[in-house]
C-alpha cells in the first residue's frame, strides 16, 4: 500500500513533545514580570472596579430637600401643639397645688413653733415664781407652829400676879416676857408680822375672821369690839386670820 504524505497540520509525536516540554517560557513585559502576571493583576483590577460600582451602586440614599424636611418638621410641630399645651397646663396646676401646699405646711410650723415658744416662755416663767416663792414662803409652816407656841406664851403673860407673890415667880414673869420678846423678833426677822386687829379697827374680810356680832353703843357697825386670837401674816400671805367679835349693825325701829 502506498504511505500517507505528511500534512501540514500533523505534528510528529517526538516534535509535540518537544513543542510541548521544551516551550519557552512567555517573554517577561516591561515591568519585568510574566505576561501572565500582568493578565492575573489586570482580572483583579477589572474583579476591584466591579465591586466599587456595586458598592457605590448599593450606598444610602441622598437626604431628602430642604422644602421637604421643613414641611415634614411643620407637620409634625403642628401634630404636637395642640397636645403640648394641655401638658403645660398640668404642669403649671400641680406646680401651684405643691407651692399652696408648702405654704401652708410652712404656716403651721411656724405657728406651732409661735405657740411652743410661748408654752416654754409660760413655763419658764411660772418655774420661776414657783421657786421665788418656794424660797420667800419656806418656813411657812414653821412659822404656823410657832403661832401656838406666841398664844401660849401671850397667854401667860396675861396673868396678873398678887402682891403677896414670891421673889421667884417674879422672875419667872421677868423671864417669860424676855423669852416672849425674842420670839417677837426671831419672828419679825423672818417676815412674820401681826395682823391688826383692835378694838374700833375697820372689819376686813381678807384678814379678820368674825367669831361672832355683838351691838355696840362705843363701836360703830362692822368695826371690831374684842380679839379673841391673833392673826399673822408671812411677808403678803396671810398666815392666820385675827378671830374677831364685831360690832353688829343697828337694828331699824
Amino acid at each position: 500500500m502506498p504511505k500517507p504524505k505528511p500534512t501540514d497540520a500533523t505534528v510528529s509525536p517526538g516534535a509535540g513533545a518537544e513543542s510541548s516540554a521544551g516551550a519557552a517560557p512567555p517573554p517577561p513585559n516591561a515591568d519585568g514580570l510574566p505576561e501572565t502576571a500582568d493578565a492575573e493583576v489586570a482580572e483583579s483590577a477589572a474583579g476591584s472596579a466591579v465591586n466599587d460600582a456595586a458598592t457605590v451602586d448599593t450606598g444610602p440614599s441622598p437626604p431628602p430637600a430642604a422644602d421637604e424636611t421643613t414641611a415634614e418638621t411643620s407637620d409634625e410641630t403642628a401634630d404636637q401643639t395642640p397636645n403640648a399645651a394641655p401638658s403645660a397646663e398640668m404642669s403649671a396646676d400641680e406646680l401651684r397645688a405643691q407651692l399652696e401646699s408648702t405654704q401652708a405646711e410652712n404656716a403651721a410650723a411656724k405657728d406651732g413653733l409661735l405657740r411652743a415658744k410661748a408654752e416654754v416662755e409660760n413655763i419658764r416663767r411660772r418655774s420661776q415664781n414657783e421657786i421665788a416663792a418656794a424660797r420667800k414662803f419656806a418656813i411657812e409652816g414653821f412659822a404656823k407652829e410657832l403661832l401656838e407656841v406666841k398664844d401660849n406664851l401671850d397667854r401667860a403673860a396675861a396673868v396678873e400676879l398678887d402682891a403677896g407673890a414670891g421673889a421667884t415667880v417674879q422672875q419667872m414673869k421677868e423671864g417669860l416676857g424676855l423669852t416672849l420678846k425674842q420670839l417677837d423678833l426671831a419672828l419679825a426677822r423672818f417676815a412674820v408680822s401681826e395682823v391688826e386687829a383692835a378694838p374700833g379697827v375697820k372689819f376686813d374680810p381678807q384678814r379678820h375672821q368674825a367669831v361672832s356680832a355683838t351691838p355696840s353703843a362705843e363701836v360703830a357697825a362692822d368695826h371690831i369690839v374684842t380679839v379673841v386670837q391673833k392673826g399673822f401674816a408671812l411677808r403678803e400671805r396671810l398666815l392666820r386670820p385675827a378671830m374677831v367679835v364685831v360690832a353688829a349693825a343697828d337694828k331699824p325701829a
